[in-house]
């Protein structure tokens, strides 16, 4: 009697693990996972998008940890790129590197920030120049602030939290650095410019 009891338990618990899983798979956007062909379908916000490289970040309280989106998924939507801000709607799987994209559903533009970024003229150019052949070594400095949009921030000597040092974002996008935030530690070789300290080169530690 009680192994018949146990055993009809056991089928419970299996039924009951059976439809708690059932609920979570309907319960998730597009009734899929991460670990399958079809992916989790999630809404998040472009983190960043670099054009001329091809891919940028999304990030969405559905996951943990960024979600690559490469601009091959944007193709059936007749666009390379996404601007920071845009809600886009969108199927992610697991890889080896991390979270991806492989489907984009649907974007939202109406919140997305479009940045605009300050032209670099010839004389920005040549000042640029005489401020590297003046500038000196690699030191540490930290990051005060970086605003992508506004096209310039702040680092400050690491130490030296009092003395602002002007960064370009020219200077960021040679480097290859998309995403500063206040407190990242980096390399710069710093020049006095025209209005005070300038950061004239980067580089990641």
């Amino acid at each position: 009697m009680q192994r018949e009891f146990a055993s009809v338990s056991q089928d419970d618990d299996r039924e009951g693990q059976s439809q708690a899983a059932s609920a979570r798979a309907a319960d998730s956007p597009g009734g899929g996972s991460l670990d399958s062909r079809e992916g989790l379908r999630v809404t998040g916000r472009i983190k960043w998008f670099d054009a001329t490289r091809g891919f940028g970040f999304l990030v969405s309280d559905a996951v943990q940890g960024d979600v690559l989106v490469h601009f091959s998924v944007l193709r059936e939507h007749n666009r390379r790129s996404l601007p920071e801000g845009a809600v886009v709607t969108c199927d992610v799987v697991r890889q080896d590197r991390g979270l991806q994209a492989i489907r984009v559903v649907a974007i939202d533009l109406a919140e997305a920030v479009v940045a605009r970024s300050p032209s670099v003229s010839s004389e920005d150019r040549s000042n640029r120049t005489a401020l590297l052949d003046g500038a000196g070594p690699f030191e540490p400095v930290e990051v005060k602030w970086f605003n992508r949009v506004k096209g310039y921030g702040f680092v400050n000597r690491v130490g030296s939290p009092d003395q602002d040092i002007f960064l370009h974002m020219e200077t960021v996008r040679r480097t290859g650095l998309n995403d500063l935030q206040p407190g990242d530690t980096l390399s710069a070789r710093i020049a006095e410019g025209r209005k005070g300290l300038t950061a004239v080169d980067l580089r990641a530690d």
